[in-house]
């Protein structure tokens, strides 16, 4: 296995990479909103939920986009991968040592 993404492939995760941020950022959305909308406690207790929420999908986000290199590629598309941001026909696009890269540390963190 090679230790960085090829070249085919690295163009194909700077293409898809946007689209799954969006994603995330979509869900981390819509989270807030249930958590602020819960009339069922109070304004402070919803204030927290929504701050401990968005320091969890933080370090979430950092872990899978930023400081976006080829050498961490495979790390990082694996962490897009666990968070389901990418649609199955979008992960095929990448080659099958790519796809072999990910699902090793994916069954990592799996367990």
């Amino acid at each position: 296995m090679e230790r960085t993404i090829s070249e085919p492939d690295w163009k194909v995760f700077r293409q898809l990479q946007p689209i799954a941020l969006d994603r995330f950022c979509q869900r981390v959305l819509a989270e807030v909103g249930r958590l602020a909308a819960d009339t069922g406690k109070g304004s402070h207790e919803r204030y927290l939920a929504v701050f401990k929420l968005m320091e969890r999908r933080d370090e979430e986000l950092a872990h899978a986009f930023n400081d976006m290199r080829r050498s961490t590629a495979f790390q990082q598309l694996a962490s897009i991968c666990f968070h389901s941001l990418l649609a199955d026909e979008e992960f095929a696009r990448f080659s099958p040592e790519t796809r072999q890269a990910v699902e090793v540390f994916l069954e990592l963190w799996r367990g």
